[in-house]
């Protein structure tokens, strides 16, 4: 019999390894308790997070909480069915309408999560015979909505706007075309030119999904991100975003202008096959996003943290993914695997989270130490962060 894990066995054997060097479990960390936004109990540790993507610190607002309280009183633990069925409550209407206020859209449409918002919306979208042009950087979530869909897949380097527009070119007049790309890239932090792709992308004919994952909440003027810091938002067809990050709790999302969008309802596999999100979390989510309309001056103190960091790291002798701060993500660059896990075992031992990257999901094979920062970082746990920092890589010899 043919042991169907054994494609399994190069990463198996790079996990044993890793383990028999002594460090601890660098994909096995416990919270205990968490204590605030950017605090928690870890492995038993009081420990400073910054390697959560809880960018404007909404996991522990107030009226948050409340509004998931009221509505597990009032509605239940879970809907179980379908948005099509029995799964849409009040509260999923209620966040659909907070969405589409805040950015200022036609159409909303709420996924269970986020990877199953990119699955659906790319799948149902682009079938076979269509082209899908992309960044090779692309989340994993993008790459599979792709597979479903069948449609054909055209990849270019990352964040190569003449590559991206030779690509476009090359597909067979007629056939239809659909450019996806993120706002912000997760693991490096870097931004997308969103300005001039999304131009190319209309001048010859194709559709544009952009992720915002990374950036809704928090970049541009109304944090609707980066599409809008860049002042392309109303060319953009679809704006994929998710519930995890700045919102706060869990979920997937997509808004779009598009006249003939409701018939997404009824068409999307993974949004007519899954049960709703349970009436808590839309409940939260909904008085979130509400909240984010006003969070100016939160997204301000995250800009500065964000500088602040970036600053601090590359002053330290850190070699870091991008040359100037471009969102909340920070990426470390490390040697190797072997001494980024030591280094992110040494952060851990001073009271520190951060998340350890590696390949293949990494780009170019990285070992990365990403941190993300959060808008409840106080400035005086920056400065606690940077010496720790300073330390470990000393410890290790990375610095």
């Amino acid at each position: 019999m043919t042991d169907l894990f054994s494609k399994f066995d190069d990463i198996i054997a790079m996990r044993e390894n890793l383990l028999a060097s002594g460090v601890e479990d660098p994909f096995s960390l416990v919270m205990e308790k968490v204590l605030s936004p950017t605090r928690a109990i870890c492995n038993g540790r009081d420990t400073i997070l910054l390697g959560t993507y809880n960018y404007m610190g909404m996991t522990f607002d107030p009226d948050v909480i409340q509004a998931g309280k009221d509505a597990l009183d009032n509605f239940g633990a879970g809907t179980t069915g379908s948005r099509v069925l029995n799964g849409t409550y009040r509260g999923h209407r209620d966040v659909e309408d907070a969405l589409m206020e805040f950015y200022a859209m036609d159409h909303a449409m709420v996924f269970s999560t986020g990877y199953q918002a990119n699955l659906g919306i790319i799948s149902t979208i682009a079938g076979k015979g269509d082209y899908i042009v992309l960044d090779i950087d692309s989340h994993a979530s993008i790459w599979d909505g792709c597979k479903l869909g069948d449609a054909e897949v055209v990849p270019f380097k990352h964040n190569d706007i003449e590559a991206m527009e030779k690509r476009l070119k090359r597909i067979p007049e007629g056939a239809g075309k659909l450019v996806i790309l993120e706002g912000v890239y997760s693991m490096l932090g870097d931004i997308a030119p969103l300005k001039e792709m999304v131009r190319i992308a209309k001048e010859n004919g194709a559709m544009v999904l952009v992720d915002e994952a990374h950036s809704m909440g928090f970049i541009g003027e109304h944090g609707r991100g980066v599409a809008e810091a860049q002042g392309v938002i109303d060319d953009v067809d679809f704006i994929i975003g998710t519930f995890s990050k700045s919102v706060g709790t869990v979920g997937g999302f997509c808004v779009s202008n598009h006249p003939k969008f409701e018939i997404m309802r009824l068409v999307c596999r993974p949004y007519v096959f899954t049960a709703s999100l349970p009436p808590s979390v839309v409940a939260t989510a909904a008085t979130s996003i509400r909240k984010l309309m006003h969070g100016s001056n939160k997204r301000a103190h995250l800009w500065e943290n964000s500088k602040r960091l970036h600053g601090g790291l590359t002053a330290l002798g850190f070699q870091l993914g991008t040359k100037e701060p471009q969102s909340a993500i920070v990426a470390v660059i490390m040697p190797d695997l072997q001494r980024g896990a030591a280094m992110w075992e040494a952060l851990l031992h001073e009271g520190l989270y951060v998340n350890l990257a590696r390949p293949p999901a990494t780009p170019a094979n990285m070992t990365l130490l990403r941190c993300s920062l959060c808008a409840e970082h106080s400035a005086e746990q920056v400065e606690t962060i940077l010496g720790i920092f300073e330390r470990a890589g000393k410890a290790v010899g990375i610095i």
